[in-house]
């Protein structure tokens, strides 16, 4: 008999059989897991060297946290569901806005597809603003650890948050936002054994840390004993990150930035060209908005010009047109500017530095958003033995690789 199936977004995924946990680690490049394994620090996934899949997939560009997020849940890049960064020039309001109302979500996710057919499905965010787009028209569970004490089973499918997971409501600015989310996961798994279940954790130790520091592998560390237990509750487990992360520094671990609208305003007068960061979000004390990626709306005769300058100036990787940037990263173009650039794997790109709030970086700046933090893991805790080494795995083929590939 065939296996039932359930078709989203124009991708066929098969029923679960047993549940199903797709685990987004922010900021989560494989050197970090590399580096607590060679430490001692994950026996977990250590064990999973020859009797798990170990994966490296690319992840959407921008490799910022929405965009990519959303591409997981949905199952497909930001040309089709909507959500090309954190933050974005909403033309028809004519303002800079936060893109996380699922108003600008233009694809339903695998989440409420699988919720409607009848399973049992569970989301933790670490945070809120990812959970108005991750529980978009869900019937279940999806909350955030960093509101977790204003849960209510009308608003989120559950009440009693913190009492479930036995641990205080933690600050945003901290390893134990993400600790929440696992503990919740499998207090969830405990419980209620979803069918589906999704958690997203926060990058703020990896905005502090590089990979094989003690904070790094401490959180390795904790992430390992929470999926040890899920595993041990039969769990298919899937892990993979929303993007990379790199220091963005010289040598004596100085900030290297590009203030594009400075530049801008010097070469074309204030006022006549636009920067948007898409990076941007309610928590940048860990970065001060400082990513790898921009898009710049200006007068169509001065692209040219524009772009020559910029892509002159060293630290920049690359800029593109709008159509161009579209195509080579599968952006819907009606919601980036008229060029995008791109800066190398050292290099951050602002906007004018008026604008950037840089006294609550305690460390050296590191951050992401460009082609230097595509690369992610894709790890499951069974082995896939059908599956094709030069296949280009993205993130995002995280529930076809659960539903579809293992065992």
């Amino acid at each position: 008999m065939a296996v039932a199936t359930l078709t989203v977004n124009g991708r066929a995924y098969r029923q679960p059989k047993r549940p199903v946990v797709v685990v987004c680690v922010d900021g989560c490049e494989p050197d970090y897991i590399n580096q607590a394994i060679e430490s001692g620090a994950a026996p977990f996934l250590a064990a999973l060297d020859g009797n798990g899949t170990c994966l490296t997939a690319d992840c959407v560009v921008p490799s910022f946290t929405n965009p990519n997020n959303l591409s997981i849940v949905t199952g497909v890049p930001p040309s089709v569901h909507g959500i090309c960064g954190n933050y974005f020039w909403d033309r028809e309001v004519n303002a800079e806005v936060m893109m996380n109302d699922p108003r600008y979500l233009r694809a339903g996710t695998i989440l409420a597809a699988f919720a409607a057919d009848g399973a049992k499905v569970a989301v933790v965010t670490a945070k809120d603003k990812l959970r108005a787009l991750l529980g978009h028209r869900l019937q279940g569970i999806c909350f955030s650890a960093e509101k977790a004490d204003q849960v209510t089973r009308a608003g989120n499918g559950i009440e009693g948050a913190l009492e479930l997971v036995g641990m205080p409501l933690p600050s945003v600015y901290s390893a134990a936002l993400s600790e929440f989310v696992f503990a919740a996961g499998v207090k969830l798994m405990q419980r209620d054994r979803p069918d589906l279940m999704y958690l997203s954790t926060t990058d703020y130790v990896q905005h502090k840390s590089a990979p094989g520091t003690p904070p790094a592998n401490a959180f390795v560390a904790m992430m390992d004993r929470y999926l040890a237990q899920l595993d041990d509750l039969g769990a298919t487990i899937v892990l993979t990150a929303d993007h990379g992360m790199n220091a963005k520094t010289d040598a004596f671990g100085r900030p290297n930035i590009i203030y594009l609208q400075d530049l801008l305003d010097r070469w074309y007068g204030a006022g006549s060209t636009r920067v948007i960061l898409p990076i941007t979000d309610p928590y940048v004390v860990h970065h001060g908005a400082l990513g790898s990626f921009a898009t710049i709306y200006l007068a169509p005769e001065r692209a040219a010009d524009a772009g020559a300058r910029i892509g002159a100036l060293p630290g920049v990787d690359l800029v593109l047109s709008r159509e161009a940037a579209s195509a080579r990263f599968e952006l819907p173009p009606d919601r980036i500017g008229d060029l995008v650039v791109v800066s190398e794997r050292l290099t951050a790109l602002g906007s004018a530095a008026a604008r950037h709030d840089l006294s609550g970086l305690d460390a050296p700046l590191r951050s992401h958003g460009g082609i230097s933090e595509q690369r992610v893991p894709l790890i499951a805790n069974r082995s896939g033995a059908a599956l094709l080494a030069d296949h280009r795995w993205r993130n995002f083929d995280a529930f076809d690789l659960a539903l579809n590939h293992l065992p």
